[in-house]
């Protein structure tokens, strides 16, 4: 009887030993209900986080971060990816100073875009993840000011230009490539005003960089050489294409022109009583200036049958034509979103 009295009070205690580090883990720290437990207001900004993971948690408490200065996290987020995506395409290349680009580089690395730190990570019995995400004020105004600063110089970098290169569509990239700079210059400006140590000069949005690349399309001319054409529709076509854009398809000797060759002919596909037509069109968008083709266009087919030859050439261009309507301004509208100024 004493032998099983000892072992029950030994499997409880072992029970009880067992189960201390868990007891511990339960009790739930003071920061979640009081993120300022440990920071002070006037030196830190700190947002608790809630999620089913740590991954969510975090996110959450970004978001209460990007509140505090007025921001949407999802914006904020969305603007991070792209200003990485020209960072990575070579845009640190147009700062000469190496602390600018250093800075640059530096919050191309961190995890977001507010330099905010997550200091504590917790987990209740259910499962349910608490972190704090913690900005020192100081450390934020130097980081913030850095960025504004490199920022500005790229973009002073990226637009100082001769009129005669910025109606181009070289002008025109720089120009797309200076308005991310310019968002996350803005964004970073409004976090400043909130930290009391507003920018010394006001700052442009992304937008008015924006505006100014599609008024750069607008000066920009393209010649349209068409072999083989009838009735102007497949040149009309490919102008109608470029003016959806707010490309001009006129000018005197201009730099940039479409040449399009165009090739019909009888296909020998047998049908009793019917006629086919093959036709080809090839397109080169060039630089005259160095005789490089900046963007190609081709394709072929036969068209359907008809009586006569002259009905089905007549068929197979109006084909063409809508292709060319349905496709073209897309191929040229991916080729200007993927252009990367090079210095």
């Amino acid at each position: 009887m004493l032998r099983v009295r000892f072992f029950t009070l030994m499997t409880y205690l072992c029970l009880f030993i067992a189960s201390a580090p868990l007891a511990a883990q339960a009790v739930q720290p003071a920061w979640i209900n009081n993120p300022y437990a440990s920071f002070n207001r006037q030196a830190y900004i700190v947002a608790v986080g809630v999620g089913n993971s740590r991954q969510t948690a975090e996110r959450d408490a970004l978001r209460g971060i990007a509140g505090m200065f007025g921001l949407n996290i999802q914006a904020v987020e969305r603007l991070t990816t792209l200003y990485r995506e020209v960072i990575t395409d070579g845009a640190t290349a147009w700062t000469y100073e190496t602390d600018f680009r250093s800075a640059i580089e530096t919050s191309v690395r961190m995890d977001n875009l507010m330099g905010a730190e997550i200091r504590q990570h917790w987990v209740d019995n259910r499962g349910t993840h608490f972190v704090l995400a913690v900005l020192n004020r100081a450390t934020g105004v130097l980081l913030y000011s850095n960025r504004v600063r490199a920022n500005q110089d790229i973009i002073r970098n990226l637009t100082d230009m001769p009129a005669a290169q910025r109606n181009t569509f070289e002008g025109f990239s720089r120009y797309q490539f200076a308005a991310v700079f310019a968002d996350m210059s803005f964004t970073y400006g409004q976090m400043l005003v909130v930290l009391g140590a507003p920018w010394h000069e006001p700052l442009r949005t992304g937008e008015w960089f924006l505006q100014r690349s599609r008024e750069i399309l607008t000066e920009i001319p393209i010649g349209i050489n068409v072999r083989n054409d009838r009735g102007q529709r497949i040149r009309g076509a490919f102008a109608s294409a470029f003016a959806d854009l707010g490309l001009r398809s006129a000018g005197i000797n201009p730099r940039f022109v479409l040449d399009v060759n165009v090739s019909i002919r009888r296909d020998e596909h047998l049908v009793q009583g019917a006629e086919f037509a093959w036709i080809e069109i090839s397109a080169n968008l060039t630089d005259t200036s160095t005789g490089s083709v900046l963007l190609p266009y081709n394709f072929n087919f036969r068209g359907p049958a008809r009586f006569t030859m002259q009905e089905a050439e007549n068929l197979a261009f109006n084909d063409a034509v809508q292709r060319i309507g349905r496709e073209y301004g897309n191929l040229v509208s991916e080729y200007l979103a993927g252009l990367v100024p090079r210095r």
